[in-house]
């Protein structure tokens, strides 16, 4: 489309324009681009600790704030609020010491997913392989026993 410059308007197309551009069509923009995440999604135990904890603060943040501004005040529910701001701080550093225990635990259970050639998938499988041949020798050993029962000799 052609812009006449001396009255800020545009020209109609012409019959050089590309054929949407012909129809009025207009080209969506897009808000966002989606890209790859870098990091890979906290396990669903992880990321449970993890939201209670940050309620627990947010909720130890306004409660400290309402025992400030109690004091400045002077009222007498300021020492209560004191007393409470005290012990949510405790339960706010225990949420927090739950998401990193949680966190470990899971880690512990699952392995490390996050390199292909984690050394816990190798110990499984190292465990695994001997497992399966401690059953081997077992089952042969077994089958060995059972076919010289009741026989002194061949003779």
């Amino acid at each position: 489309m052609d812009t006449d410059k001396r009255r800020g308007t545009t020209a109609p197309p012409t019959a050089a324009a590309p054929p949407d551009a012909a129809a009025g069509a207009r080209i969506p923009r897009q808000l966002w681009v989606e890209e790859p995440a870098t990091r890979r999604r906290m396990p669903d135990p992880v990321r449970t600790a993890a939201v209670r904890a940050v309620l627990i603060m947010s909720l130890t943040i306004i409660q400290a704030l309402v025992a400030f501004l109690c004091t400045l005040a002077g009222s007498w529910l300021a020492f209560p609020m004191v007393l409470g701001g005290v012990a949510s701080t405790v339960v706010a550093t225990w949420s927090v010491l739950d998401v990193w225990v949680t966190r470990q635990v899971w880690n512990q259970r699952n392995g490390v997913v996050s390199v292909p050639s984690s050394t816990a998938r190798r110990m499984r499988r190292e465990r695994r392989i001997a497992r399966r041949g401690a059953r081997a020798r077992a089952r042969g050993e077994a089958r060995i026993r059972r076919r010289g029962e009741g026989r002194l000799s061949r003779a």
